[in-house]
């Protein structure tokens, strides 16, 4: 795929930890289910790609299984977000949290993207399990640094307002990847003890994940807004983090380029991901929610720039993800690669709840079938309002010409922008239709670098599966 999301529409990877082994770089995570009714139902599975293209990504297939691990052989627990790492012994090790457990499992594999065994669970020297001794907060979300014969283990849980959860913490193991030869210690501080340390606003919610650029450990995680990735860093894996800033919202907030900085392009939700250097290139990698709930979640990247003072710009998000540049402004482009999905601008949005789901109204990627089948995605539930953008796009001497719909939309038209506030430059009349519909016309596109916003007026409700851009 040459646009985000990066991989095909119908796979729901979140929680994205993008590792380089060799010459590709693998994309390993939880895995959601199609209209799912709970967080990563799925096994573990994974996607690569060679390090000089990230358009030409590889299912790899299943590479560990929900029963596989001894204290789930019936399946109920899901497997949540994972982290890999290649061991002093040269063999990769899986770590990993179960939904009901406190206490982080371990596979191994003598490929990064084979079967993974189970190896065992995180243990001390007396045998007693890591987060699961009286006194231990739970394990969540493992994020791991190797650093010869030391492996820190990072993760933790911490609900905004919940005073038991002190922060993120570290462990260091020893070089057979499970007994801890250093107890836990908090990294920075959770939301109730955040006062006066620099993080007020942004304090650790969950996503742990480090990387080590030069000299300098850079700390990713998820803040309590839920859905912005945020990093610290400190010139010790172990202590004396300072929050830096956000690396990117799946919402774009705080993004003022073309919007408002508080204005939300997009239903927010839960973020978790990384960045990782890629034939020379920082990328962030993240994920976005669709099927109007925080259960079918899809893995996004964007190219990210450091500055010598190793600071992070926020990216913006895009539909080129890996394409490298914009898009060309001539072809047929799936509906489902939106990365603005909004209504009016005054319609007010929050965050939801596990188990809740969005506003009625309010328009979601989704696709026909069920979880498994290869069907692309679409747009659907674009009530008058409604609002798609596409960003980027080379559109020197491009006209839009085509919508594909389908639904109850009567009356209606797809109304062309390239700003979420601007005048609409021309629209394409539609009809109703009970299959997909094309329907064409001609609204020129100014030339040079543009964002396309599609905004549905009329009546009734409308479904988009994709739009067409020729050269005139």
């Amino acid at each position: 795929m040459k646009y985000n999301p990066f991989l095909p529409s119908w796979e729901y990877i979140p929680d994205g930890e993008p590792r380089v082994f060799g010459d590709r770089i693998y994309l390993y995570g939880s895995h959601d289910r199609f209209n799912g009714h709970a967080f990563c139902l799925n096994d573990y599975v994974c996607w690569s790609a060679p390090v000089t293209d990230l358009t030409d990504w590889r299912y790899e297939g299943v590479i560990y299984g929900r029963s596989d691990d001894p204290r789930n052989a019936d399946g109920d627990q899901c497997l949540y977000a994972p982290d890999v790492v290649q061991g002093p012994d040269g063999r990769y090790y899986l770590y990993y949290v179960l939904n009901a457990s406190p206490v982080v499992s371990v596979a191994v594999c003598d490929s990064p993207a084979g079967r993974y065994q189970f190896y065992g669970h995180v243990h001390r020297v007396d045998g007693s399990l890591l987060g699961g001794r009286a006194g231990d907060e739970p394990q969540f979300d493992p994020g791991v640094l190797v650093e010869g014969d030391r492996i820190y283990l990072y993760g933790a849980f911490c609900p905004p307002k919940d005073a038991s959860r002190h922060g993120p913490m570290v462990t260091v193991l020893g070089p057979d990847m499970l007994t801890v030869v250093e107890e836990p210690r908090t990294l920075m501080p959770s939301a109730p003890y955040s006062a006066g340390s620099g993080f007020e606003g942004h304090e650790y919610y969950e996503a742990a994940s480090i990387r080590k650029i030069g000299q300098t450990y850079y700390f990713i995680y998820s803040s309590i807004r839920g859905h912005e990735l945020c990093y610290a860093t400190s010139d010790s894996p172990a202590a004396g983090f300072k929050y830096r800033g956000v690396v990117v919202s799946n919402v774009d907030a705080g993004i003022d380029r073309y919007k408002p900085a508080g204005r939300m392009m997009a239903f927010p939700d839960n973020n978790h991901g990384s960045i990782a250097r890629i034939a020379g290139q920082w990328y962030v990698f993240y994920h976005r929610h669709t099927n109007g709930h925080c259960f079918s979640r899809q893995a996004c990247l964007e190219p990210i720039e450091i500055l010598p003072d190793g600071s992070i710009l926020q990216a913006e998000i895009t539909s080129c993800g890996p394409n490298g540049g914009p898009l060309p402004g001539e072809g047929t482009y799936p509906a489902y690669i939106a990365c603005n999905i909004c209504c009016e601008a005054d319609r007010p949005v929050g965050m939801t709840l596990p188990g809740k789901r969005m506003d009625a109204r309010f328009p979601r990627v989704t696709q026909d079938g069920r979880d498994g089948d290869e069907i692309p995605g679409h747009v659907a539930n674009m009530d008058p309002g409604a609002m798609v953008g596409f960003k980027f796009f080379d559109c020197e001497s491009a006209a839009l010409t085509a919508v594909t719909t389908r639904g109850y939309c009567g009356g209606g038209a797809f109304e062309v922008l390239t700003s979420p506030d601007g005048v609409p430059l021309g629209s394409i009349p539609v009809s109703q239709s009970n299959d997909w519909k094309t329907w064409t016309g001609r609204v020129p596109i100014p030339d040079g670098m543009q964002a396309i916003y599609l905004r549905y007026s009329g009546s009734g409700c409308a479904s988009l599966l994709d739009f067409t851009l020729k050269r005139i």
